[in-house]
């Protein structure tokens, strides 16, 4: 649906007296996920600015039902808010957050009247921001941050990340015994990276389109729950103590990150359909030449999920809920079901009849 100017005014002006809390998670546009696809968005493997601009414009403001980009990103921003991107840079040098989509992302910040420097893009480890090279493609005026220098297994590092904001689990990780008891609150403890308990107002969830070993898939919902806080690797701690099918909503869960998620935007011009997260996806690379905008995590990542699916049907493999390991994929089984029960608690729209996927083909 496209509204004209004088039907969005009217909209704006009534939701304008809604309360703030209106956006995040699930926010506005429960089950609503809308996909845009362009085929001149990529060749080879390099993906094309223009192409990439256009997806962009318009699936921000098909989410929105405004009549122009930058009345799109005013539903979401507004000057003074300070506004993370959080990049996914684990699949390098493979399947990365890219400069093509995240230089029209800024442009649309700024036509919203977000100033530069109050844009703040983050990953959690510094090394592998600066090994993906996010540090060269960053626009002249934007920051950067971090929460730890680089992976670790003991991942009890604290200072960046806020002592007062965590999620405390039964989940340990024994590889801790001998440096930490295990008894000890520490160590079942995930604390919220302090670039988001205090740095920024409002976050968009950058991620990218990919299987992972333990999860099932790495979408909107894990690109938050083992980016956002520490002590993370206790969730998969083996190929057979896998608990991220609980750990990942549980961690989305947290009041400060449903309340600043703003909007998930899932880059799908290329995707990796097994071997994730990391670099064996090399040899399972697809050109799926879609991006994907909703404000519901949960509706998008079963949208994601599925495509990946049809993309490992297509090529002879079992539904990702069904595999089992091999020498690409070793975890015993994949945790496809976090989806499903963050849509049990609230964090979105699980079912398919209640999702609803506006198709927009530009090219």
């Amino acid at each position: 649906m496209k509204w004209n100017r004088r039907e969005f005014l009217a909209a704006s002006a009534a939701s304008a007296q809604a309360p703030a809390a209106r956006l995040g998670i699930p926010g506005p546009y429960p089950g609503r996920v809308v996909a845009v696809h362009h085929d001149g968005s990529i060749s080879g493997a390099q993906y094309q600015a223009e192409p990439v601009r256009h997806m962009i414009e318009r699936g921000i403001t098909e989410l929105s039902g405004a009549p122009a980009p930058a009345d799109a990103w005013r539903v979401f921003f507004q000057p003074g808010d300070v506004v993370g991107i959080k990049l996914n840079p684990v699949g390098r040098p493979h399947i990365v957050s890219a400069p093509e989509v995240l230089h029209p992302i800024i442009a649309g910040l700024e036509q919203a009247g977000i100033k530069r420097r109050d844009i703040v893009v983050y990953d959690r480890y510094r090394r592998e921001f600066l090994d993906a090279g996010f540090d060269k493609w960053l626009p002249e005026g934007a920051r950067w941050m971090y929460a730890s220098e680089q992976y670790q297994l003991v991942q009890l590092d604290m200072d960046g990340y806020d002592r007062d904001v965590y999620r405390e689990l039964p989940l340990v990780n024994p590889a801790y015994a001998g440096q930490f008891r295990l008894s000890d609150p520490h160590v079942r403890r995930s604390y919220v990276a302090r670039f988001l308990t205090r740095e920024v107002n409002k976050m968009i969830n950058l991620c990218v389109l990919k299987h992972h070993q333990a999860a099932g898939v790495t979408l909107a919902l894990k690109n938050l729950s083992h980016g956002l806080v520490n002590n993370v690797n206790r969730s998969h701690v083996s190929n057979t103590a896998n608990s991220t099918g609980s750990f990942i909503p549980a961690i989305v869960d947290l009041p400060v990150i449903r309340e600043k998620v703003v909007l998930n935007i899932l880059d799908g011009v290329q995707g990796a359909y097994h071997g994730g997260p990391g670099g064996k996806t090399g040899k399972y690379l697809w050109a799926h030449k879609t991006i994907y905008f909703a404000t519901d995590p949960v509706a998008l990542d079963k949208t994601g999920w599925q495509a990946i699916d049809r993309q490992r049907a297509e090529v002879g493999r079992p539904p990702i809920a069904l595999l089992k390991p091999d020498a690409d994929s070793t975890r015993l089984n994949c945790q496809v079901e976090h989806i499903e029960i963050a849509g049990n608690i609230g964090l979105g729209v699980f079912d398919d009849s209640k999702i609803q996927v506006r198709r927009v083909d530009l090219a």
